[in-house]
């Protein structure tokens, strides 16, 4: 691990290679059905870290960085969701732990709701938190003549994100993506701005994000194939201040519990930590 690496206690840190790259994750927790946070844009597992001990009292809590972000390897310039995705479900199998409570947000969600489609017997029940789905609607948030986020584009434009981010990371974290989207004050400490611009200032840090991004813009047709079985395990839809997840997760399982937190913004997991814990551990207790 980073020396320089941001922790918190009752995790360790951990480095595997596989499908031709290295992740680092942070795992918590002794005894209870197995977790996998995965975190989006511009994310990194540090997202998780006042929910990780409020889950990992009564579960195996697992939170990585995808490829791409925080201390994982750097992606490269053809990265796509289902790089990522394959990246997941390799290291679900390798935790050994079994099927997993897999919770995946904002970008995050095309790369988990592959695994939870084409690896259902790695997936005890599947959560999207503030997320939608290429094919489903997440198209039209790149779309800035109706409301979309301009760094949708600039990150899928190949060579942008190098031009106009790097160099700039603290300014377009701390004066426009938390500010922009997030609807609690003080749910991000100065530390904790620190921590995601070192991850970001890194060579080649935006990548992952990129690739992400170009996917959602394409990879539309893809998943609605994906889809056309819908996912039956017990799924999750969590919204902040977005009803998108729960529109998206219904069109794509047949076992659909939604959960609305009011009063934040996009950033649940920061915003409020106490009811996401609440909603995912009452959630979790009702699966054998």
């Amino acid at each position: 691990m980073n020396r320089l690496a941001a922790t918190i206690p009752g995790v360790d840190h951990h480095r595997v290679r596989l499908n031709g790259t290295e992740l680092h994750y942070v795992a918590a927790g002794t005894a209870g059905s197995p977790v996998l946070l995965v975190h989006g844009f511009p994310e990194t597992w540090w997202v998780f870290h006042k929910l990780i001990p409020l889950l990992s009292e009564h579960h195996r809590v697992f939170a990585v960085d995808l490829r791409g972000f925080g201390d994982s390897a750097t992606a490269g310039p053809d990265h796509d969701s289902a790089t990522s995705a394959k990246d997941l479900s390799d290291l679900i199998a390798f935790l050994d732990v079994g099927p997993v409570h897999l919770t995946g947000q904002d970008i995050a969600g095309p790369t988990t709701f592959r695994v939870a489609a084409s690896h259902p017997e790695l997936v005890r029940s599947y959560t999207g938190i503030e997320t939608a789905l290429p094919g489903f609607g997440a198209e039209t948030l790149a779309d800035v003549t109706h409301g979309g986020a301009w760094h949708i584009g600039v990150l899928a434009a190949p060579g942008i994100p190098e031009m106009l981010l790097a160099g700039r990371e603290r300014a377009f974290l701390a004066d426009y993506a938390i500010p922009s989207l997030t609807a609690s004050p003080g749910a991000f400490a100065e530390d904790d701005v620190d921590e995601l611009v070192r991850s970001y200032a890194r060579p080649g840090a935006f990548a992952g994000a990129a690739g992400l991004y170009r996917s959602l813009l394409s990879e539309g047709d893809e998943l609605r194939k994906l889809a056309a079985r819908k996912l039956d395990m017990p799924v999750l839809a969590v919204a902040g201040f977005s009803d998108r997840t729960p529109t998206t997760l219904r069109q794509v399982a047949t076992n659909v519990t939604t959960v609305g937190i009011e009063g934040i913004g996009h950033y649940v997991a920061m915003e409020a930590p106490d009811r996401l814990a609440a909603a995912l551990r009452s959630f979790y207790a009702g699966i054998s």
